[in-house]
């Protein structure tokens, strides 16, 4: 009786044992230990009263595929999703763009020195290059996303606006060659900024998005917090309002990361 015993009670320590190596991956740990919101809160206040600046994409009469098309002024005044389907009718709406495109690697590309020194400035292949040498190639389906420092404006709907006298915005954006570069050499899936555009303010033809868009590529603008994440190891999860048949609304990001 007292060997019966013995035998069934290995049999349970082994089967503890075989189950404890056979958990399943997702009660692994992760690598990751930290997760920063990059979204701007907005309050009903300033949904209601619209105190911020809109979108200048929204404010434009653009010439796509030999149509003009005028996008109404709304206010942008939030972290804020641009689908495909923005300027291109047949792409993506907000709800279409593919979950699997939302998660994704996070390349940050700091040029914050370059826009102290001019408020036009446009990310450029340069920047991307020199970004490479640092931290290697930027992957695949990444979500590249600027910081330029403008975020430091954002309480101050003037300051982050930058209206010359003759109502021309000035604000950092991405160069027409860069965002190229970024779409057909490294096959982003996103371009965001920490600005209302990620053309520049003074663009008249808002050539990056009608370009990135037009490969379908969504972008993120008002990013927040983007000092808070390092330029490379992080994961981005970009979650935005399900809403079918818009061509944009406001999304929340969240980055994770391993510092």
């Amino acid at each position: 009786m007292r060997i019966k015993t013995l035998v069934i009670g290995y049999a349970f320590a082994l089967a503890l044992l075989l189950f404890a190596q056979h958990r399943p991956d997702a009660a692994q740990p992760s690598g990751f230990t930290g997760v920063v919101d990059l979204t701007h809160p907005l309050s009903s206040q300033e949904l209601a009263s619209g105190t911020r600046s809109s979108s200048p994409v929204r404010n434009a009469t653009l010439v796509v595929k030999d149509a003009v098309r005028r996008l109404p002024a709304s206010t942008r005044s939030n972290t804020a999703i641009d689908a495909p389907a923005h300027l291109l009718r047949g792409m993506w709406t907000v709800d279409q763009i593919p979950p699997e495109r939302l998660i994704a690697p996070l390349s940050v590309l700091d040029v914050g020195q370059q826009v102290r020194r001019n408020p036009d400035y446009e990310v450029s292949v340069e920047d991307i290059a020199q970004w490479e040498q640092m931290h290697g190639e930027i992957p695949a389906g990444a979500v590249v996303v600027a910081r330029t420092g403008w975020g430091t404006r954002w309480n101050s709907p003037r300051d982050y606006r930058n209206l010359d006298k003759k109502g021309v915005m000035h604000f950092p954006g991405y160069s027409q060659d860069a965002a190229r570069f970024l779409v057909e050499a490294r096959l982003v899936l996103a371009l965001g900024i920490d600005t209302l555009s990620v053309d520049p303010g003074s663009s008249r033809t808002l050539a990056v998005h009608q370009y990135t868009l037009a490969h379908s590529v969504y972008h993120l603008e008002n990013v927040a917090n983007l000092e808070r994440v390092p330029d490379a190891g992080a994961v981005v999860v970009v979650a935005p309002m399900k809403l079918e048949g818009q061509v944009d609304g406001p999304v929340r990001i969240l980055a994770l990361t391993r510092r």
